[in-house]
């Protein structure tokens, strides 16, 4: 069995036109701990800077690592194609407080606005239906934020209510396999 380090050179999960998706190991903490210390990049996503590098990778190793072996999937670094560079993160996230599995990006703010972001959340959920056997897939979304919004829309996402989700007034947004919109189906409160 490989040592946490040796994920990163097993190769990419998942590849896109401009992005290699690949498992967060805990190494990529210090990346991470920059990404997650942009107050813009966290402006509609409830959570807080971590406090230091450390912090950092404790959050990596309970949160993104411990996905992987919990799940068999998370959320992965975006590592653009052409340079290696770290750009963010993408990925799919089982919510066992709903029940769902949720498509969540973020990306570094001086790569806003290429269309990474979309191009990531594409090649996401093409691998959540394809490789995983999802029925579906929601994107929860905070109401102000349009350019989140307009990538879930460009991923084939279609607007399926609100809902409260970790104390905070949400869009919910859904898609599914072989389908493009869901009828009727009722959001759940969850704080």
């Amino acid at each position: 069995m490989p040592n946490e380090e040796d994920h990163a050179s097993m190769g990419p999960i998942l590849e896109t036109e401009r992005l290699l998706l690949r498992q967060f190991v805990p190494g990529d903490a210090e990346e991470l701990f920059r990404l997650h210390s942009d107050l813009e990049v966290l402006r509609y996503t409830g959570d807080t800077a971590p406090a230091d590098i450390e912090e950092a990778r404790r959050l990596l190793a309970a949160r993104q690592i411990a996905d992987y072996e919990r799940y068999g999937f998370g959320r992965w670094v975006c590592m653009l194609k052409a340079t290696g560079s770290f750009v963010g993160w993408a990925g799919l996230k089982y919510l066992p407080e709903l029940g769902e599995v949720d498509l969540g990006y973020r990306l570094r703010r001086d790569w806003w606005g290429r269309g990474l972001a979309t191009e990531a959340a594409r090649g996401c959920v093409e691998y959540g239906f394809a490789m995983l056997s999802l029925p579906r897939i929601i994107g929860v979304v905070e109401p102000a934020h349009a350019a989140s919004i307009r990538v879930l829309e460009k991923a084939g996402f279609h607007r399926d209510g609100e809902m409260t989700y970790r104390g905070s007034a949400v869009l919910r947004y859904v898609r599914l396999r072989g389908a493009a919109r869901v009828e009727g189906a009722a959001p759940r409160d969850i704080d």
